[in-house]
């Protein structure tokens, strides 16, 4: 397995983490998850290895949170992380996965240089 990045080039921290990573000589593999979204199964080992909730890894100012009500606090993770994946624009952004499986969110964008 390469290095990953689950990336949207629309982002300036994102575009910012991959250049950071070509920087250093990594060629990450691109995955542009609001194309080719995470599956249930991959979003939860994201969260387990980011050691964050499914809340504390969602965009709080995207449309979608405030029209599905997402602040609500009584909502469980597993309705959290199914509106992740019906949204997936609702999903942090950028995260960086390494080869041997360390993780890292690239906000900011340096932060990604401490697994690689």
């Amino acid at each position: 397995m390469s290095t990953k990045i689950y990336h949207n080039p629309r982002c300036s921290k994102s575009r910012q983490t991959l250049q950071l990573l070509e920087d250093n000589n990594v060629q990450p593999e691109i995955i542009e998850y609001l194309k080719t979204p995470p599956s249930e199964s991959e979003l939860k080992g994201i969260l387990k290895a980011l050691g964050m909730s499914p809340r504390e890894l969602m965009r709080k100012g995207e449309a979608e949170y405030k029209e599905n009500n997402l602040a609500d606090e009584s909502l469980s993770d597993e309705q959290l992380i199914s509106a992740m994946l019906q949204y997936p624009k609702l999903i942090e952004r950028p995260i960086v996965v390494t080869a041997d499986k360390k993780y890292a969110l690239g906000r900011p964008p340096e932060s990604v240089l401490e697994i690689l």
